[in-house]
């Protein structure tokens, strides 16, 4: 069979594109120093990386519908080519405004770029084939996670920061063209009704959704009447989409997938999973550092651990699918995050960046094997016409999460720093919760005096203690939720 043939081409392209959209946050982030002191603004700096997480939560749903109506291919190829038309925007950027729009685009071509790839492999492959490569795809996460700081410092040091984005032009040519050779499908071409009711609604929902928890406690107020604004269009968007699906001949978002038991769990328990990985990988680096006194070097590696450990339990996670099924498969994940969180939870008493890393390498391995076993069971359980919905909607509630987690868990640090200060007797200096950026830096350390210092850390130990007692609980409810999987696979 010719498609069997061009299998390894075929998911070389999706991995490349995949590796294209999954090393953006990383590599970006070690250039971002070198972008603001070229173009300025400092003020828009997080603006950079939130529009691309507004564009690409967005559009995830939408692309993974399409997908479903008019083939993989070419939604495929139209979000490359988004993606590297934003890259070149980006790359050619003078002024931050420019490249905040830049990166929006380049959001917009990621929103297909991963569930579309993910998907694509769910049709090439078959069950047995699938678990195994769905490991290989989950590898991808971790390989860009250690290799986005490293390529991102070479190019900042040796070349300019504008080659972290025109580097996807070549890479992201190369993975097109694989698609548009080499797969090949049976698409049926009749007529089909899109449902643009359900995808406008869609769209406004989770922007406000995620403009309100990226800006929310930050440049926006949680009791503002900007926000009060955005909670109250989110939730009338969501249901009049809800109302509008129940009647829609072909739903963007079809309800027929939420009566799966085994994919309603796997979507809520990956809301909780990304909480959790979202919280480690944003807080750890400033405990490490701020805390313990670590440089940033030893942050990073406390942070690789869990890079490490994904790839390794997708890997693993591909085999023992076969073996034990998909719930005893993600109940190993669940008791791996379980175990992390609790060396988490000790963390603030047992300061040292190797427990650290332990306990970032077993969420990485919970990461792992639950992400596996959850796309291989929704892929196996839903047929090809709504498989790309379905496996960007796992996605999507992923992403979610991680939005949830930065907003609810950013705002308890900060109130835990800040009740510190406030109950701490400092007269000499005038302290908030913005100085903790003096922790993080060992040349402004200096110029902090010891009271100063030990308030800072106080409030930060204070405050991770929250957040680690709280992935522990949601760990546990993951577990829980994990449970009342189907004990056999359909």
């Amino acid at each position: 069979m010719k498609t069997k043939l061009n299998r390894p081409i075929i998911l070389a392209g999706v991995m490349l594109g995949m590796f294209l959209s999954a090393i953006e946050a990383t590599i970006v982030a070690t250039a971002m120093p070198s972008i603001v002191a070229d173009l300025q603004h400092f003020s828009l700096y997080s603006w950079v990386f939130s529009a691309y997480l507004l564009s690409s939560s967005a559009t995830i749903l939408v692309f993974g519908k399409l997908a479903d109506i008019y083939g993989r291919r070419p939604i495929y190829v139209a979000g490359i080519c988004t993606f590297l038309l934003g890259s070149i925007m980006a790359g050619s950027s003078t002024t931050m405004v420019v490249l905040i729009i830049a990166r929006f685009i380049q959001g917009i071509g990621a929103g297909a770029l991963t569930p579309v790839a993910t998907t694509i492999v769910g049709d090439i492959y078959s069950k047995e084939e699938r678990a195994k490569v769905q490991g290989y795809l989950s590898a991808v996460w971790g390989i860009s996670a250690i290799l986005g700081p490293l390529i991102g410092a070479f190019f900042v040091d040796f070349l300019h920061w504008r080659y972290v984005f025109w580097m996807n032009i070549p890479l992201g040519i190369i993975s097109m063209l694989g698609i548009i050779i080499f797969l090949k499908e049976d698409v049926k071409k009749e007529k089909q009704d899109i449902d643009y009711v359900g995808a406008i609604l869609l769209i406004i929902g989770i922007s406000t959704l995620m403009y309100l928890l990226v800006e929310a406690g930050t440049s926006l107020a949680w009791t503002s009447f900007w926000s009060m604004g955005l909670i109250l269009m989110s939730f009338i968007s969501f249901t009049l989409l809800f109302l509008h699906e129940k009647k829609a001949v072909n739903p963007m978002l079809p309800p027929t997938i939420w009566t799966y038991r085994i994919i309603t769990i796997a979507n809520i328990t990956s809301l909780v999973t990304g909480i959790i990985m979202i919280s480690v990988a944003s807080y750890l680096p400033t405990f490490v550092q701020g805390v313990m006194g670590k440089s940033a070097l030893v942050a990073g590696f406390t942070l690789t651990a869990m890079s490490i450990g994904w790839p390794i339990a997708s890997t693993v996670a591909g085999r023992l699918l076969l073996r034990i099924g998909y719930r005893k498969t993600s109940l190993i994940g669940g008791i791996a995050l379980i175990i992390g969180t609790l060396f988490f939870v000790l963390l603030p008493t047992i300061q040292h960046y190797i427990w650290a890393g332990f306990g970032s390498f077993f969420i990485g391995v919970g990461m792992g094997m639950t992400s596996t076993a959850f796309i291989v069971a929704i892929q196996t359980t839903v047929n090809w016409q709504v498989r790309g919905i379905a496996t960007a909607t796992n996605m999507f509630m992923r992403s979610i999460g991680s939005a949830l987690g930065v907003a609810f868990f950013g705002g308890l640090l900060n109130k835990a720093i800040k009740s510190e200060i406030d109950q701490a007797d400092v007269t000499t200096d005038k302290i908030t919760v913005d100085t903790v950026d003096m922790l993080l830096d060992k040349t402004q350390l200096t110029t902090l005096s010891k009271e100063v210092i030990n308030v800072l850390q106080t409030g930060l130990i204070q405050g991770m203690q929250h957040i680690y007692f709280w992935l522990a609980v949601l760990a546990v409810f993951s577990y829980i939720l994990i449970l009342n999987m189907p004990k056999k696979d359909d």
